[in-house]
């Protein structure tokens, strides 16, 4: 899917990288929530900058652009944001994490479609893009798909608060609990890799490091010590907005069984600092559903993945290369020639009369 020109304003809105200044203009209670992570972005921007100059490296720090429409001849009034992060070191996958429109904004759809495109086109490199919205959320699911995105699955979300009066499970006494560790991320990215539909696993392009990096390398696993793989395993994903944090809960196809006292001591090794757990489960996976219900957790809505394609026109071939295709096409235009005979004898053995052809 070709990428948009890169448009930097509209008729009437503007739209920027974050600076400082645009802090004090985001004052509006769509934004609030997320003052710690802007300024978080900011503090970083300037060391990428240095180590971006110095050895040529995808940014770490998210990107976050700002919509500014101007009041008057000083004023400017903030209408929306858009934070976008890599989840890849490669930076050929990123995610748009939050797109926030201000409550004043009269031009919504047209507005948050404006920041998608924007971040979409100030990002090299990246070959496919991954956003979330709630399957009620009809506006934010058609300005998506006006820019390309598909959906790829639908997930119930299920909070889970730790009981305090009940202990934790132990583990199955033929199964291995390990931490995830650089030494024990292929056995939790391997399983990973199994669990995760084809389709998405290539647009999210993972690598062992990645899986480390996002969960910051906070997780467990049982592994199944004869054959040396990981049949399930549980890992941090990030802080969740409602409290708690969001964890990725995984088991092997061919291990369902764990789904219960084995599952929950994973359950219980990540979230021993207390707190919430959000997990995701597919809508359509009733038996873990089910075990989720039968647990304690509560279902808080669904949401809906959806991803798109980039790909970018090429500029052209180099001369050399489109030297050689230009002289291959005019070798085939060329007369034919009929070949010489080549002798077969000793050369002593030619005959002395001329060789006539005919």
């Amino acid at each position: 899917m070709p990428v948009p020109a890169q448009g930097r304003t509209s008729p009437t809105w503007t739209v920027e990288p974050l600076q400082g200044w645009h802090l004090p203009l985001l004052d509006d209670p769509s934004f609030l929530p997320l003052q710690p992570l802007l300024q978080r972005s900011l503090l970083l921007a300037l060391p990428e900058q240095l180590l971006t100059a110095v050895t040529s490296r995808r940014p770490a720090a998210a990107q976050v652009l700002v919509a500014l429409q101007r009041q008057g001849l000083t004023r400017q009034q903030a209408l929306g944001l858009i934070v976008c992060r890599r989840l890849n070191r490669s930076g050929t996958c990123w995610q748009v994490q939050h797109l926030r429109l201000a409550l004043a904004a009269t031009e919504g759809a047209p507005l948050a479609g404006d920041l998608l495109r924007q971040a979409i086109g100030r990002v090299k490199g990246a070959a496919s893009w991954i956003a979330t919205a709630s399957s009620l959320d009809t506006p934010r699911l058609a300005t998506l798909r006006e820019q390309g995105f598909q959906p790829q699955r639908t997930d119930r979300l299920w909070r889970w608060q730790l009981p305090a009066d009940r202990p934790a499970p132990a583990a199955p006494a033929d199964l291995q609990l390990r931490p995830l560790n650089r030494r024990t991320a292929p056995l939790l990215w391997h399983l990973e890799q199994a669990t995760c539909p084809a389709h998405l696993r290539q647009l999210q392009d993972r690598r062992i490091e990645d899986l480390l990096d996002q969960s910051r390398s906070q997780g467990w696993m049982l592994v199944d010590a004869v054959r040396n793989e990981a049949v399930a395993g549980v890992r941090w994903l990030d802080e969740h907005p409602g409290g708690g944090q969001a964890v990725e809960l995984s088991v092997h196809p061919g291990w369902g069984h764990l789904l219960g006292n084995a599952a929950e001591s994973l359950l219980h090794r990540i979230g021993q600092g207390g707190g919430s757990l959000w997990l995701r489960c597919e809508v359509s996976d009733g038996e873990r559903q089910r075990w989720l219900q039968a647990l304690g957790a509560e279902a808080h809505g669904e949401e809906v993945l959806m991803a798109r394609s980039v790909w970018r026109r090429q500029e052209g071939q180099p001369a050399k290369r489109a030297a050689r295709r230009i002289e291959a096409v005019l070798e085939q235009l060329q007369p034919r020639r009929r070949p010489m005979p080549t002798p077969t004898g000793p050369l002593g053995s030619l005959p002395s009369a001329p060789l006539v052809l005919r």
